[in-house]
């Protein structure tokens, strides 16, 4: 019986899934593989023959390998690797290549034989790649093919640097890269025109020959490709789909690369479900948008026809549970995100209590908050509450180059206009512009440019504050240790970024603590500052009593809107407030335009940032709900 619930719930599915809580976990159980195919090859006296993947996705499998190595004695003598693909063209000792990042996540650490290293060459003379891609096929045929094949996947649903249109049994070649693949890259080499337009990579014939095959996807960032690859038709549009064809293969994931799939996504279609208030408001409001109905127009016909029978005779009839619905979608609404002074709260998603509030907005970058939550940011200062806002990086690994020149250059012209000495700062100026000349696709900047960067985002902040409302003493610059490595990759957490979290909240005392949670957040700053938050509140909870009246408050906006069903505080905002959401986003002058990591969404931030609280307020009024002109949208975190 148990067996047949499975193939029930997992019937949209064409291949084998399993989900584990976390990338950890799932990254451990994927190097115990690993690791026991290479330990029963030595009792065989055979070598074990890899294919490997780069990226961020197979990083953990490489650290518990490696600790495998250090800590039990797991040998890698009898290893032998072929990667699936290099940047071309590329030299091996970039910062890019995927030699370096090999080099640096797994083979310097263990005791593989370089020589059983094979990694695609980027520095070939173009008319020597055909004979190398044919070598690299002999190479992995003569000995006997791959035992296993490790995978990530991209936004395109690329297998390797296999593309949309790849052929099903295409081998080793060179090919072009999708434009989105290149954005996606972009971060790595300091802007998507320097991120190379070809590549060479194994084919999907190649990859589908594998003994065994695992494709790794984390995070709800990877959820609409994984349930394409592994829900939907086979096509060339989506190479990874193929995969499907194949006897051997598994897909490891995530929850959050998992979260699309039918079984998660909308169980009431494959299984009977247990109806918890939280999955009978998903449910109600995807009928309704399914059949673009109001919620209050819904009928027991149209919940029998989409798979909730269940619920209606359950908890029935059908016309409560959707003034249930329509009820507590109402009560999302409040125009007061610090609560209402002298009304019944019992029905509003903030307290009455205290009438005048201490707040503080967190921004992981210098224009989150007003980006995100702008609207209900200005609304909390009018209304009274005491506002502090958080700057908890300096950003300014995000600014372009000429930026610093031009500021410098100002700043030389003004103190020559005041009869001071500008030589100094000129013959800086000078190493600066010499400097930038030379520099080599995200090469670290000097410390005065990543300075006059920081200054550049810090005034632009200051003045969004300020427009917002708040006295500069309330506006703070925490400068965390871990983003200030001046490059893309952030250092690790480190205990200093909690305590100065920890100083700043013992300070104000806040009963509303406001953090991004924009986790798809493509370049991984939103989610590292909210577990500093959380990590901080979480200890002072146990020490300090004003913690345990403190609500956490998760906003997004910058890359991706809650849905729906998930919001818990909707705060509309009228024309003339959406317009100062507007002239506050606009006080940051260097991320207007095209800033220097827009993701794969070309429009501005202040662009983004209405289309998605106009979406808000426009799904509520399909629901059935008011038309309001635009909604920000809240979460409140349990801690």
């Amino acid at each position: 019986m148990a067996r047949l619930n499975l193939l029930e719930e997992t019937r949209y599915e064409k291949l084998p899934v399993n989900v584990y809580p976390n990338q950890k976990e799932a990254s451990k159980r994927v190097a115990q593989r690993i690791a026991g195919l290479i330990k029963s090859k030595q009792e065989t006296g055979k070598p074990a023959v890899l294919g490997l993947a780069t990226g961020v996705t197979p990083v953990g499998v490489y650290q518990e390998l490696v600790r495998l190595h250090r800590e039990e004695g797991l040998s890698f003598k009898n290893v032998i690797t072929f990667n699936l693909d290099e940047y071309y063209p590329m030299q091996p000792d970039s910062a890019q290549s995927y030699v370096t990042f090999m080099n640096e996540n797994l083979f310097n650490h263990i005791d593989i034989d370089k020589n059983n290293v094979h990694i695609p060459d980027g520095t070939l003379d173009k008319d020597a790649v055909a004979a190398f891609c044919m070598d690299y096929e002999r190479q992995i045929e003569d000995l006997g093919g791959l035992d296993l094949q490790i995978l990530g996947i991209g936004r395109t649903g690329h297998i390797g640097f296999n593309e949309p249109g790849s052929a099903p049994n295409s081998g080793t070649r060179l090919v072009t890269l999708d434009d989105l693949t290149r954005s996606d890259a972009s971060r790595d080499f300091g802007g998507k025109e320097k991120v190379p337009t070809k590549a060479i990579t194994m084919g999907i014939g190649t990859i589908f020959k594998a003994r065994e095959i695992i494709l790794m996807a984390w995070s709800q960032r990877k959820a609409a490709i994984i349930k394409k690859a592994v829900e939907g038709e086979i096509s060339g549009e989506v190479p990874a789909t193929y995969l499907q064809l194949s006897d051997n293969v598994e897909f490891v994931l995530d929850e959050g690369a998992a979260s699309d799939l039918t079984r998660f996504d909308t169980p009431w279609l494959v299984k009977d479900c247990v109806w918890t208030n939280e999955l009978k408001k998903k449910a109600v409001i995807w009928l309704a948008k399914t059949l673009n109905k109001p919620v209050l127009k819904l009928t027991e016909e149209d919940y029998n026809s989409h798979g909730m029978a269940q619920l209606a005779v359950e908890q029935g009839p059908v016309y409560n549970i959707n003034i249930d619905i329509f009820n507590r979608l109402q009560h999302t609404i409040t125009g007061w995100p610090g609560g209402k002074p002298n009304a019944d709260d019992s029905q509003r998603p903030e307290r009455a209590n205290p009438a005048k509030k201490r707040s503080i907005v967190f921004s992981p970058h210098p224009d989150d908050d007003v980006i995100s939550m702008g609207g209900t940011f200005i609304r909390l200062v009018d209304q009274g509450h005491d506002v502090h806002v958080a700057y908890q990086t300096s950003g300014n690994t995000a600014v372009w180059d000429d930026d610093v020149l031009r500021y410098v250059e100002f700043a030389i012209d003004f103190n020559k206009s005041i009869g001071e000495d500008a030589g100094k700062l000129s013959n800086i100026y000078e190493d600066m512009r010499s400097f930038l000349e030379q520099k080599r696709p995200n090469q670290i900047d000097t410390q005065e440019i990543r300075n006059v960067k920081g200054f550049i985002r810090k005034t632009e902040a200051i003045a969004g504050a300020r427009f917002a409302g708040l006295p500069d003493d309330h506006i703070h610059f925490m400068a965390l240790p871990f983003y200030e490595s001046g490059k893309t990759q952030k250092n690790a957490v480190g205990e200093e970024d909690v305590r100065l979290t920890m100083e700043l909240l013992q300070a104000v005392k806040p009963h509303q603590v406001f953090a991004a949670g924009d986790f798809a957040d493509p370049h991984g700053t939103h989610v590292v500052c909210f577990n500093i938050i959380l990590e901080a509140l979480k200890r002072l909870k146990e020490t300090e009593e004003w913690v345990k009246d403190c609500w956490l408050w998760l906003y997004r906006g910058a890359w991706h809107e809650f849905e729906t069903h998930e919001i818990e505080m909707a705060v509309p905002l009228s024309p003339q407030e959406v317009l100062r959401k507007r002239y506050a986003i606009y006080k940051h002058q260097s991320q207007k335009d095209t800033p220097v990591f827009p993701g794969d969404d070309a429009r501005e931030f202040w662009v983004r940032a209405e289309d998605r609280n106009r979406e808000t307020a426009s799904n509520y009024n399909e629901l059935g709900l008011a038309e309001y002109e635009a909604m920000e949208a809240f979460v409140r975190y349990q801690f």
